[in-house]
């Protein structure tokens, strides 16, 4: 197994009080699969008690109440497990930058800190299936007929559908295009090539 190889991975989501840890938000959930070899062999979720209270929106819109949150363990001591649950894996999620600044700030908060590099599924989407309505994660686990976990916007759900997305997405690269065992460089790649210049770079 190459760790390197964009089938080994790390995917999260973060549920959030607000929407910057520069203004003070803090992660109130944290879900994460681990996909090895292009399976989903691990899972790790837990509430984050982020040390006040939040508001009716976010508690509405989560599904997470205060109540849930009055004895969850504090952001640090779920950070410190999540990093041993990372390892030296590279990290996917829909909305990357979203969720890579709260995690920085909860590891900063924690003084932990991870290697591995970050890709976004949003823009990968974006470049694959450029025809979609949107790049929504519900849109695109409608479109791809995928199997729907849970609820929407609980942080497990979330990651979950998003690790079937990613794998969905490495297989039609497989089938329409003929790139086999792409490595997390090479998703990168084409996650950042304007759309125009995709099919350039996908010409088998």
């Amino acid at each position: 197994m190459k760790k390197n190889n964009a089938d080994t991975v790390v995917v999260l989501d973060f549920e959030t009080s607000g929407l910057s840890p520069d203004m003070g938000d803090r992660a109130i959930e944290i879900g994460a699969v681990l996909i090895e070899e292009g399976k989903i062999t691990d899972r790790f979720q837990q509430l984050m008690n982020p040390g006040f209270k939040i508001n009716s929106f976010i508690q509405q819109y989560t599904g997470i109440t205060n109540s849930m949150l009055h004895n969850a363990d504090i952001g640090s001591v779920v950070i410190k497990k999540f990093a041993k649950f990372i390892g030296k894996n590279n990290l996917v999620a829909h909305n990357a930058a979203f969720d890579r600044r709260f995690l920085d700030s909860e590891m900063a908060i924690a003084q932990k800190a991870y290697s591995g590099q970050f890709n976004c599924s949003m823009l990968l989407a974006r470049r694959i299936y450029q025809n979609a309505q949107d790049h929504k994660l519900e849109t695109l686990v409608r479109l791809k007929k995928l199997p729907i976990s849970g609820t929407f916007h609980r942080a497990l759900a979330d990651t979950e559908m998003t690790a079937h997305l990613w794998l969905k997405m490495l297989e039609d690269l497989e089938v329409e295009y003929g790139v086999m065992k792409p490595s997390f460089e090479y998703i990168n790649k084409l996650s950042k090539t304007p759309k125009h210049k995709v099919a350039i770079l996908l010409r088998p």
